[in-house]
């Protein structure tokens, strides 16, 4: 039964790309839903994620790191982080410890256009003392009108559990728009996807992990504890086809066995999966297939 008084409301996480707002997602949700790389530009969806408390449901959104665009599906992303600031009940601007450089000015004119409150997330404090902490806070604390300004580490968990409080204080009064047990609104086909898209951004460098996508083609269940999956992953050139694939196969079968074992670990069946690499040449800047790839605004 909801209680009287319950708050419920949109929260978007933005920044530039590579700050750490993947990894403060998972941490604030308390399990992976969306996929972390130390390569910028990981997150290329919109993503719903969800935190129910007895007092409130705070819906976080995930949005592509604003960018300057190379591509049209660069510029897809771009439009998605930036059309979620107008649709959001809080702000989530996440930054690093560092002072303000241009990425951040940018997105800081962009957030001048909107009444949202905005919270500053300065993260990455593991990695600067706290001497020169303070002077970032300062830096930072003239460029907008910040309603709270939060020095966190996402990546070891200090000073995160204080957000969603924080957070909860800046949301209306509403209803409950997800059941209880549901933490994301993607579906499975998206997040095996997904995996496997994050573990060639681990295992491949430099355009090649940028030119692929991942298409789930078939998720069948075999018994009770098996599950098969067919997975196509996508490139834009036959050389980079074949650094996927590796030679005799390697490299494909280690982004296979990765991805697996992290659908086995999260889904918690059994998996077999099978991959193909396939070439759609500049499919970054052919809007049919960025649409037909599920990228769609």
């Amino acid at each position: 039964m909801q209680s009287e008084g319950y708050k419920s409301g949109f929260v978007a996480i933005v920044g530039r790309p590579n700050v750490g707002k993947s990894t403060l997602l998972n941490r604030l949700v308390g399990q992976k839903v969306a996929i972390m790389s130390d390569k910028p530009q990981t997150t290329r969806h919109r993503i719903h994620s969800v935190i129910t408390r007895p007092d409130a449901q705070i819906v976080l959104m995930d949005t592509p790191g604003i960018h300057k665009p190379k591509h049209k599906l660069g510029q897809y992303m771009v439009d998605v982080a930036l059309n979620t600031l107008r649709e959001v009940d809080v702000v989530l601007f996440l930054v690093e410890a560092e002072r303000p450089g241009p990425g951040d000015q940018y997105i800081i004119e962009q957030l001048r256009q909107i009444k949202t409150p905005i919270i500053l997330v300065i993260n990455k404090i593991d990695l600067v003392s706290r001497q020169d902490l303070l002077p970032l806070i300062e830096a930072f604390r003239t460029t907008l009108d910040y309603r709270e300004i939060v020095p966190l580490s996402a990546l070891t968990g200090e000073n995160v559990a204080t957000l969603p409080d924080l957070l909860v204080r800046y949301l209306p009064e509403g209803p409950k728009y997800y059941p209880d047990d549901m933490i994301t609104d993607r579906p499975e086909r998206f997040i095996m996807a997904e995996l496997i898209r994050e573990k060639v951004l681990h295992l491949t460098f430099q355009e090649v992990p940028h030119s692929v996508a991942v298409v789930v083609e078939n998720v069948e269940r075999r018994r009770d504890d098996l599950v098969a999956v067919d997975a196509v992953i996508y490139t834009e050139r036959d050389s980079q086809k074949a650094i996927l694939i590796g030679k005799g196969g390697q490299m494909l079968k280690k982004i296979g066995q990765l991805a697996r074992e992290e659908m086995e670990a999260l889904f918690g069946n059994k998996f077999f999966l099978q991959l193909w690499v396939k070439v759609k040449e500049d499919w970054r800047n052919r809007e049919n297939i960025i649409r037909q790839f599920g990228y769609t605004p």
